[in-house]
């Protein structure tokens, strides 16, 4: 059995392989059952021209020709599905195949056969049909109106060619001539080529495919041409040998030669992923340098645009208090400035299950998603909440942002409006990556302007502690002064007046002592006693305490949960800001009275944690609007006429320093809700007996 024999032998049984996958597969259509109808065609005719080789039978030889005139018959068919005509279009080729097929077919099973004219006619009818079915097929594709479809034929038409060019030589070996079986190893690959296009039929991963494919294809060449040479210049009897050198051969070759294929081809037949990629990759390299959020989304934005793979792109960060995502940088039409996160809670949700969402998909695949049957309703709230995006998100990608495994904190979302399916999976991959990047680089951005917060406030600190110190001094020397005066105006009668202006200076000046105990009480650590407390003890003793100065229109309610969890934090900073909080309350409801609600709570943590204990204070005042929320822990910061801003200031650094927080809530007209979020401790609570303090103790400084 001579090398060709064997050659077209493996193509066949290569072939035959490709046709039982396809009709394995659990969903097919009329395209894939002509796939494996020319499948089966070829691994048939290959393995008749082996059995010929082997034979020399003259039944073999008529049984190629045969099979030769079905093959353009069957390509025909199948790459007129492969892109279908409109209803109303008819392909003349087909009918000019079926006139042309008929005589060659009888002329294949004639006794003509064996004349050099009847098989050179037989040639020219093979080659003929399929170059002009490859050719009727590239013009569909440039006609379709997906990116994806067009690239997947052109491939395909690309791939075709090569092997009808060296399928040649297997036709020439028909007609007389012997010529290497390469055609034969290339119709295999073409083979190859449909069936991974038909298993990828909406989004091919071209890049990918194309890659393995020259690649295995290039290596397999490379490897039969080493053995060729050992074997016709060694000899057969050193078969080992030949075996070690064609592997250290191949195991030297392989890394540079793959890596060379895969960049010409990222270049030569994807110039625009190519682009991408570049682009992309530069922006990157000058993300890692940034710590501005504005440069960040000015970078990103440009580069999109730079890429000309997107005719808009938007990229939205999550707002500090969680409410709605804000623009931040856009290019093109259709963002919306803002986007509630309740009602984009859907596209949220699958974010932090998936990187990034094709909206495309969802609309046209009702089980792209997963969603089935009843889930279809999921399906919608998912596309309500994508249309909140604006049209930039129609046919678009959207990729979430996220710092780490952490949750969305941002979207970037990407259009190329010029046709469906513009993205391929390996250009998703892409947008991924650089999405990514985007949440390491906000999430450096923020711990940054985080450690230069707490470095100013430390500056602050120390200089509002020396200031202080300095103010007290004088104030403490002006207030002793006033009192002498005054003991001076009463012992000689004096003016009336006198002894009001005195009595001011030493009210300004005890005003001004709680100001700057405030600032110290800020500025100086407040490690206190940190131990597991008692929440719902502490709650109602501060009550008994608060409740004899409650005004006479405003009343006090208390609701704790049962089984509570203690905290760690020191019992009296904790009964501090809660008096801090609830005299907020009832001065936020002033004259005209109203409800003030201390409740307790638990709130599920991560798993495996213990939780967290809010403790809740609701009241029924005139509420505080938006742009005040905002700025209510900004030290200095009061909504009242008279006070210092750093009560609720202090509050929050307690609650920090425990590991929690105070979350603010409020809507004008119905009232406001301060939470004091801690973590649960499993320690035993100390009794609270500890918190001996008088009110005004407790309180002082630390209301604003």
């Amino acid at each position: 059995m001579d090398l060709r024999t064997r050659t077209i032998m493996l193509c066949a049984a290569f072939a035959t392989a490709i046709t039982v996958s396809i009709m394995l597969r659990s969903r097919k259509n009329r395209t894939h059952y002509l796939l494996s109808a020319f499948a089966g065609t070829v691994a048939l005719w290959y393995l008749a021209q082996a059995l010929f080789g082997y034979f020399q039978a003259d039944i073999w030889y008529r049984f190629t020709a045969v099979l030769a005139v079905l093959l353009p018959q069957f390509a025909l068919h199948l790459f007129e599905a492969i892109v279908p005509r409109p209803a109303n279009e008819h392909s003349k080729l087909l009918r000019v195949g079926m006139v042309l097929g008929i005589p060659m077919l009888l002329l294949a099973i004639s006794d003509y056969q064996t004349h050099a004219a009847v098989r050179t006619t037989i040639f020219l009818y093979v080659f003929g049909l399929v170059a002009s079915g490859l050719a009727g097929l590239a013009m569909q594709g440039r006609k379709a109106p997906s990116r994806a479809v067009r690239e997947r034929v052109r491939l395909l038409v690309l791939v075709g060619t090569f092997a009808l060019f060296f399928s040649i030589g297997d036709f020439v070996w028909f007609i007389g001539a012997a010529i290497p079986p390469v055609g034969a190893v290339l119709s295999v690959v073409f083979l190859f080529a449909l069936a991974e296009s038909m298993q990828r039929e909406r989004l091919i991963d071209l890049y990918e495919m194309v890659g393995r494919l020259v690649v295995s294809t290039a290596l397999a060449f490379c490897l039969a041409g080493i053995f060729y040479v050992f074997v016709t210049y060694v000899g057969f009897d050193t078969m080992y040998l030949n075996a070690v050198l064609a592997a250290i051969a191949i195991l030297v070759l392989f890394e540079p030669l793959r890596n060379k294929v895969e960049e010409k081809i990222h270049v030569v037949f994807f110039r625009q992923r190519h682009e991408l990629e570049r682009v992309l990759r530069d922006a990157e390299m000058r993300l890692i340098h940034i710590l501005e959020l504005e440069e960040m989304a000015s970078v990103v934005i440009h580069a999109l645009e730079e890429s000309r793979r997107a005719t808009s792109a938007a990229l939205y960060l999550l707002d500090p208090d969680g409410r709605e995502l804000s623009l931040l940088h856009r290019f093109g039409l259709g963002a919306e400035e803002r986007i509630e996160v309740a009602t984009a809670r859907p596209l949220l949700e699958r974010l932090r299950q998936a990187d990034s969402v094709v909206i495309d998909d969802y609309a046209l695949s009702s089980w792209s998603l997963g969603f089935h049957g009843d889930n279809l309703t999921g399906r919608d709230a998912l596309l309500t909440a994508a249309r909140l995006v604006g049209p930039i998100a129609n046919s678009g990608v959207i990729l979430g942002i996220r710092p780490g495994s952490g949750d969305v904190i941002g979207l970037l979302v990407v259009r190329d409006e010029r046709v469906r399916d513009a993205f391929s999976r390996d250009e998703i991959v892409l947008l991924e990556r650089l999405a990514s990047m985007i949440g390491v680089v906000v999430e450096n951005t923020r711990a940054y302007a985080r450690m230069k917060e707490r470095d100013r406030l430390a500056v602050l600190g120390q200089m509002a502690a020396g200031l202080a110190h300095e103010i007290k001094n004088p104030l403490g020397s002006i207030k002793g002064a006033a009192q002498l005066l005054i003991d001076s105006v009463e012992d000689q009668e004096g003016p009336v007046h006198s002894q009001d202006f005195l009595d001011i200076i030493i009210e300004e000046v005890d005003r001004l002592d709680r100001v700057v105990g405030s600032v110290l009480d800020y500025a100086r650590p407040r490690k206190g006693n940190p131990a597991p407390v008692d929440v719902n003890a502490v709650v109602k003793r501060t009550v008994q305490i608060l409740s004899p100065s409650s005004h006479e229109r405003t009343r006090l309610e208390v609701d704790v949960a049962p089984d509570l969890l203690p905290v760690r934090i020191d019992a009296e900073q904790l009964r501090q800001v809660i008096i801090n909080l609830v005299q907020n309350a009832m001065q936020a409801m002033g004259e005209r009275g109203g409800v003030a609600t201390i409740s307790t709570r638990m709130r599920e943590g991560e798993p495996g944690s213990l939780g967290w204990v809010e403790i809740v204070i609701k009241d029924t005042g005139p509420g505080i609007s938006s742009e005040m929320l905002n700025s209510l822990f900004v030290p200095f910061f009061s909504t009242k006429a008279h006070g210092t801003g750093l009560g609720l200031a202090i509050s929050q650094r307690i609650a920090q320093e425990a590991g929690g927080v105070i979350e603010a809530a409020s809507q004008q007209g119905v009232g406001s809700a301060f939470k004091v979020v801690l973590p649960a401790c499993s320690q035993e609570s100390v009794p609270c007996a500890s918190l001996r303090k008088e009110p005004s103790e407790a309180a002082g400084g630390i209301t604003g």
